[in-house]
């Protein structure tokens, strides 16, 4: 894969090529014309409103897929993919995308725009992007991926310009490409293999705030402290939960929450309620989690290739919750 235009889609990784003394906080939202990554989106406006967030909006479709009737000059992969006028898979969608952040006054003021090329092998149109910066340094991207499988696309795309926060559809119909019987659902392979934060949207629904699980380790506390701020960047309102096994642990459960409390107080925030439950943590979760916008959990630890055949709480609650889910992860953890 080789550039084709100067200049870059992205920063090269965190940090890279930002306003001095500002941190990006950098959103991937992966849209495949459902209504569920649509709402994703709203949210990610939401989340990546002020100066300091870049949102990119990603479409990923099969290599050739609807361009083997002569395919195209590269010439025309340099143009801005928004003008083509072309009945390319995933363009609509991605106008669509840009429409609501513009409709969501994310895109407020003047913005340059720059489009970037990348050949890709068996594909005459390969990799494109429209990038839009405003005069704060804040960007706005618009991806058309091509890539083998969805899944696969999506984490390269964070190989390659490593995101805080990947949102995307719980849908599994993410048309172009069929999934094959024995692979899971798109959402859950992000969830498993992806090295950051990853917010699975379903019926997502804003101003129920968040609720927070937690179970007392230094990673749950850390899962804290990173939620905390991402709800403060949408004025969502925290809530604690940690969950007991039986009365015997029913004290610990407790101060897991009033230590969580007290983390939360400190960083500057409000904690709305608290729960300290007795049964099972992934049915308590799910039961409790239906009253809120989102259910976060701290991921835990385990390699993905543990996460997939051990499976943990987080990722069973992301399988059985009928809300939103985010499960927070350090980048590269």
């Amino acid at each position: 894969m080789t550039e084709q235009t100067p200049g870059a889609e992205e920063p090269a990784g965190p940090g890279a090529d930002q306003t001095p003394g500002v941190k990006k906080f950098r959103i991937l939202v992966c849209i495949d014309g459902s209504e569920e990554s649509y709402r994703g989106l709203r949210y990610a406006a939401r989340l990546g409103g002020g100066v300091d967030a870049d949102i990119c909006l990603l479409y990923v479709r099969a290599v050739d897929q609807g361009l083997s009737s002569g395919g195209l000059q590269v010439r025309v992969a340099r143009e801005n993919m928004l003008n083509w006028g072309l009945e390319l898979p995933g363009i609509k969608h991605l106008e669509k995308g840009r429409d609501m952040l513009m409709r969501l006054a994310s895109m407020e003021g003047d913005w340059d725009e720059e489009t970037v090329h990348r050949d890709v092998e068996g594909d005459p149109l390969g990799d494109n992007a429209t990038v839009y910066t405003n005069h704060q340094g804040k960007k706005l991207i618009l991806k058309l991926k091509v890539a083998s499988d969805i899944a696969a696309g999506i984490l390269e795309q964070w190989d390659q310009f490593k995101y805080d926060l990947i949102v995307l559809g719980a849908s599994s119909n993410w048309a172009p490409m069929p999934l094959s019987l024995w692979d899971p659902a798109v959402a859950e392979k992000i969830a498993l293999y992806a090295p950051c934060s990853v917010l699975v949207a379903r019926e997502l629904e804003e101003g129920h705030g968040h609720l927070i699980c937690v179970d007392g380790s230094e990673r749950a506390l850390r899962a804290v402290e990173i939620d905390a701020n991402i709800a403060a960047r949408c004025n969502c309102s925290i809530s604690l939960m940690s969950v007991a096994l039986d009365q015997e642990s029913l004290a610990e459960a407790q101060d897991n929450v009033a230590q969580a409390r007290n983390l939360v107080q400190s960083m500057g925030f409000e904690v709305k309620d608290t729960y300290s439950p007795v049964g099972n943590p992934i049915d308590e979760i799910i039961e409790q989690g239906q009253n809120y916008s989102l259910i976060v959990l701290a991921d835990t630890g385990k390699s993905a290739l543990k996460r997939f055949f051990m499976g943990s709480v987080a990722v069973k609650v992301l399988e059985k919750a009928n809300h939103s889910v985010l499960i927070v992860r350090e980048t590269g953890s």
